[in-house]
Formats: structure tokens, sequence, C-alpha cells
């Protein structure tokens, strides 16, 4: 009693439904859905980097909102935080296996993003042109 045997564990991988508001594959998507998290994890796709490198690479995150993402992408055991104790002190984040398998979605969400945003800006336009 108490174990977890594989026909229960498909079992429940099955039930989890993102349409309904209570899954947790929902707040899972919405998570990975944040504009931040994307960058994040495209800039540690890279290798491991320093709090103060990310900062710099995510040209106008703020700071509350850069380690709000940090502690919510460890929190969900998808990047790792490594303390170094130094003056200043060395904090270092790096995704894990688990983490880098978000890589190849968030690059190509990255790369079609910015390939297709000419299309996108003129149907913006297009849409916002006032009626005749």
């Amino acid at each position: 009693m108490g174990t977890t045997t594989p026909d229960t564990t498909a079992e429940a991988r099955a039930a989890y439904d993102a349409y309904l508001a209570e899954c947790p594959a929902r707040q899972l998507l919405d998570r990975i859905g944040d504009k931040w998290v994307s960058l994040v994890v495209n800039a540690l796709a890279e290798g491991p980097q320093r709090y103060s490198d990310l900062a710099r690479r995510l040209v106008s995150v703020s700071q509350k909102m850069l380690t709000q993402t940090l502690r919510n992408l460890e929190r969900d055991g998808l990047l790792t935080r490594t303390v170094t104790p130094a003056v200043p002190v060395r904090v270092d984040y790096a995704l894990t296996p688990l983490g880098e398998t978000l890589v190849p979605l968030m690059r190509a969400i990255k790369a079609w993003a910015e390939s297709n945003m000419d299309d996108v800006l003129a149907a913006r336009a297009r849409f916002d042109a006032p009626a005749d």
C-alpha cells in the first residue's frame, strides 16, 4: 500500500486535462507560457549563467521579476541554483535535464516570433486601421 504502480501512474498522467481549471498542467502551461520564462530558458540553453549575466541579457526585466521567474523555475525542477561562497557570493543558474527538454520548444517559439513579426505587425495595422 502507498506504492505507485506503472498502471496508476499512467492513469494519473492520462487524467491531466489542461482544459480543466484545477488541473496542475494548466498551471504549468501558464508558467512556461510566460515571456520571461521563455527568455530565461533560451538564455540558459547556452550553459550556466550568473544572475547578473541573465539580468544583462534579458533587457528590461526588473530584478523582482527575474528573481521570481528563477525561483518559480527552480521550484518546478526546471533549473538549479548553485551558491558558491565568495566575496561577493556567486550564484549560478543552470537548466536541469527536465528544463533542457523545454529548450527545443522555447527556441522554436522564439524563432517563430522573430521570423513572423512582420506579418503580425501588418495584421495589427490592418485590424487597428479605421473602418471606411
